[in-house]
């Protein structure tokens, strides 16, 4: 569950990272990636100061998909630094969105920042989560 590689669809590489459940784990996440990325992040926030990843998200990311019980934090930290943030409640969701934005030679990167324990037991079943919705 740390930078793991799913599937690569259409040209598009999903790749789990659902043990990054803070800031500095996803900020080396971001760096890493070679793409342009679509930014599955969010959950039980722990008082996450996103402002360290700020830049790298300016750079990196095309899109940000939030996913969780309450997003409204990382939205309005993200709110006018990013155009394209969106808004769900499920994995099913945020991977359904991903998979429409995402074109050939996109990244869709799982790497939530958040603890997983508002939709799920633990990351372990958010990783896999993603991958049977990746997989579909």
């Amino acid at each position: 569950h740390r930078l793991e590689e799913v599937a690569e669809r259409d040209g598009v590489k999903y790749i789990n990272d659902s043990k990054a459940t803070n800031v500095n784990a996803t900020y080396y996440a971001l760096e890493s990636m070679k793409r342009p990325v679509i930014w599955i992040v969010g959950g039980v926030d722990k008082g996450n100061d996103y402002s360290e990843i700020a830049d790298l998200v300016k750079k990196k990311v095309k899109a940000v998909i939030c996913m969780g019980l309450d997003n409204s934090k990382i939205i309005s930290f993200f709110q006018g630094k990013k155009e394209n943030i969106y808004d769900t409640s499920s994995m099913e969701e945020a991977v359904r969105t991903a998979k429409k934005l995402a074109q050939n030679g996109d990244a869709v990167l799982l790497s939530p920042c958040c603890a997983s324990f508002d939709l799920f037991d633990n990351y372990e079943d958010r990783g896999r989560k993603f991958k049977t919705e990746v997989l579909k």
